[in-house]
């Protein structure tokens, strides 16, 4: 069956990565570090998580198997989620960095707390924090979508929002 798109012509599931990386980086996303307490302490910066439902309060994110993430969220099966603001973009890019140590001091120079419920480092200043015990996952290509059910949410002072763009860091104004 032929589809047409945008004056392209093609036949069946024919994309490349390089293609779906194209049309997702039209698509702008909130960014998030993802943290992990306990034995596995780590943290990551993400942009593919998401609410899921608000009856009961739910949100995923997505994680390639090959991150240490995946092994810490599948290891403690809770994590944190901190909501970055424009003013967090070195953040982002340090715990983007996979050459950054490992462990507690991933964390120095970065001030942040451990959350109530998973014990997850959530970073001073995010616009929002969130902790999740894993509800369930389910594993797609080389990634894994984890589920998680939400224990505790908060939110800070409007400000503006760091966001995915166009393949580079961007930022909302700030308000409603």
């Amino acid at each position: 069956m032929s589809s047409t798109a945008a004056g392209k012509t093609t036949e069946g599931p024919a994309a490349v990565p390089s293609d779906l990386r194209g049309a997702m980086s039209r698509f702008a996303t909130g960014v998030v570090v993802l943290s992990v307490g306990g034995e596995n302490l780590h943290a990551m910066t993400a942009n593919a998580f998401s609410s899921v439902s608000l009856t009961p309060p739910t949100v995923l994110c997505c994680v390639s198997h090959s991150a240490v993430m995946h092994k810490a969220i599948m290891s403690e099966r809770r994590f944190g989620v901190s909501v970055l603001s424009a003013e967090h973009e070195s953040v982002a890019r340090h715990f983007a960095d996979k050459s950054r140590p490992l462990g507690a001091a991933q964390f120095d120079g970065h001030a942040f707390g451990p959350g109530p419920v998973s014990g997850a480092p959530l970073l001073d200043g995010a616009l929002a924090w969130i902790e999740c015990e894993l509800a369930e996952f389910h594993d797609s290509g080389d990634h894994s979508i984890f589920i998680g059910d939400v224990v505790g949410a908060w939110t800070a002072s409007e400000a503006s929002a760091l966001l995915f763009y166009g393949g580079r860091f961007q930022q909302t104004s700030a308000g409603r």
